[in-house]
């Protein structure tokens, strides 16, 4: 494992004698537990997060970027996703360039946005191609993974103190910069730390210090935390360790087995393994920096594809689901582990990240139509903080999934999905979080292809959301749809709705039928409601035949959204029988 060395214990007397440390945390951004949600904090009030990314090298030309800044503004973001290389940062050891840090900053602000920003440090998409020029040609010095076959490859090794000291270093530097540029603007909000970790080709490093390590005992950190934690850990990690006899003490594979001959059962200690050395050299890096500056750091990760085999497939020893608690026993600096999500199944993958105290943030998912859904459901059934699509520079990445539903095509930023169901978003924000730290919000996210009706329960009432259906022809439904549903009392909801109906169902003891006293079209503005339209007959008709309706305790009424971007409805109801 790696220890402290002289070269970290300088880095970090460094870190913490800098002129002007930061002593007051609560005034930087940070992470706050409010009532029932998890919360970023801006300048003492909580902040949702609509962000976008941009491509990983896009920061590195100011001229690209100028006409790309107040593109983003338009589109109604508030947050940038912004790369920060170290190789363009510390070009020749121990001399550092900040400024496109400072001209991304400046360009922020004059735009009226707050930035994120990416440390590509060690690791980029698990791979060292972002580390400076004397640290890629000087292989002796910073020691690189090497596989099974006895090959290195361009992945610097976690077992390395010289690695990880060497971007400590400069990570530090970077931060005591921001907190010098930054510190009483704020225009920083949260600090993305290397990029999609772990090795890709094979299960673990098998340098001679990953071997000498591999060999040795678990650490004593770690097999307190397991211990601790025993009744809390998420079932996968649990299986593996009382699968190999639940050993309080011993080496890796005697704690979470040996090798088969199918070499699953090894492959997992492998990843285990990883998952470790990878935590404590991130945690070391992400300590350095809040030493001078504290705003809440995060991870991406690069998550399991469906056709992939095993841990090498996809980059092994990341803050996957089954090893988050390894994630939180090595990197207790680190805030929030989030993951990078391209899969049709959204669902169920923020559902693995958002367990056991990991908030949920999504710094890198779809930008399209889909990608809509996608941020309605995170922020309204998981608390998230935030959403951010990929290549937000690229209006290419926009396209809306329906052809069939009028959308401008890409050289039309701000009539694009994203921007307007941003605009939905910013408007309700005041409403969100609130609704977020009460308890009272919740999403559903419809295909046609997967699940076409869900049940959620918020005040007195169980509200059930199916995609939108025709009244002359049932069968007949749109590809997708999405709610999120705000809870303004026990019996008062806003609903924003694209494609789906909307019928509620008491849950309480009493009349068994819910009507719809009155709905309102309307919006948001200065964190008020204004009704635009009061909505009856045609507009909430959903069953003609009262009878069936009356039988399965029905009104017949609902909320229904149609159109080309998502709306708001606000509802009071009553019940009768």
């Amino acid at each position: 494992m790696i220890k402290s060395t002289p070269g970290l214990a300088a880095a970090l007397t460094l870190a913490l004698c800098a002129p002007l440390v930061w002593a007051d945390s609560n005034s930087a951004p940070h992470l706050e537990r409010r009532g029932a949600a998890t919360q970023l904090v801006v300048d003492g009030h909580p902040f949702l997060v609509l962000g976008g990314e941009l491509a990983n090298t896009a920061s590195s030309s100011a001229e690209y970027m100028a006409p790309v800044w107040p593109r983003l503004a338009r589109m109604n973001l508030n947050t940038v996703l912004v790369g920060v290389s170290w190789a363009l940062t510390e070009p020749a050891e121990g001399r550092y360039d900040f400024t496109l840090v400072d001209q991304a900053l400046a360009s922020a602000r004059q735009n009226r946005l707050h930035v994120i920003l990416i440390w590509f440090g060690s690791w980029k998409n698990g791979i060292s191609s972002f580390v400076p020029d004397w640290v890629k040609e000087n292989q002796a010095r910073f020691p690189r993974v090497r596989l099974r076959s006895g090959k290195s490859i361009e992945v610097l090794s976690t077992l390395s103190a010289v690695n990880r000291d060497a971007d400590l270093r400069a990570y530090a530097a970077f931060m005591r910069h921001l907190r010098a540029v930054d510190g009483e603007q704020h225009t920083t909000l949260m600090i993305q730390l290397e990029n999609e970790v772990g090795i890709l080709g094979d299960a673990r490093d098998r340098s001679p210090a990953a071997e000498a390590a591999f060999a040795g005992p678990v650490p004593d950190a770690l097999m307190g935390y397991l211990a601790r934690h025993g009744d809390h850990l998420r079932p996968a990690l649990s299986q593996v360790w009382e699968a190999a006899g639940g050993k309080p003490a011993g080496t890796w594979q005697e704690v979470f087995g040996a090798e088969t001959a199918d070499k699953k059962t090894g492959l997992v200690t492998d990843e285990i393994f990883m998952a470790w050395n990878y935590a404590r050299y991130m945690d070391q890096i992400a300590a350095a920096g809040k030493a001078v500056y504290p705003i809440p750091v995060f991870t991406n990760t690069w998550i399991i594809q469906p056709e992939d085999k095993g841990a090498g497939d996809y980059p092994s020893g990341g803050p996957e689901p089954h090893v988050l608690d390894i994630w939180r026993a090595g990197a207790p600096h680190i805030d929030i582990n989030a993951p990078d999500i391209y899969l049709p199944n959204f669902a169920e993958w923020v559902a693995r990240f958002n367990q056991n105290g990991n908030p949920l943030f999504v710094p890198e998912s779809r930008g399209d139509a889909g990608g809509v859904a996608n941020a309605f459901y995170a922020i309204g059934r998981h608390q998230g903080i935030g959403y951010s699509p990929f290549g937000i520079d690229n209006p290419g990445r926009l396209v809306a999934l329906r052809p069939d539903a009028g959308e401008a095509g890409p050289g039309d930023v701000t009539a694009q999905p994203l921007p307007r169901g941003y605009a939905l978003l910013r408007d309700m924000t005041p409403a969100i979080l609130d609704a977020q730290a009460r308890g009272a919000i919740s999403a559903v996210a419809l295909t046609a292809a997967g699940r076409q009706s869900e049940e959620i329960a918020l005040g007195d009432f169980n509200i059930k959301v199916d995609l939108r259906r025709n009244l002359r022809n049932p069968s007949q439904v749109p590809p997708f749809g999405y709610a999120l549903v705000v809870g303004l009392g026990p019996s008062e909801f806003v609903v924003a709705g694209f494609d789906v109906q909307v019928t509620f169902a008491p849950n309480t003891p009493g009349a068994p039928i819910a009507g719809l006293a009155r709905v309102e079209s309307g919006r948001y503005a200065d964190g008020r409601w204004v009704p635009t339209r009061v909505l009856n007959g045609d507009d909430i008709l959903l069953n003609y035949h009262l009878d069936e309706a009356a039988a399965a305790n029905q009104s017949g009424s609902g909320l229904k959204f149609m159109g080309d971007a998502p709306t708001l409805q606000r509802v009071k109801l009553y019940r009768y029988r």
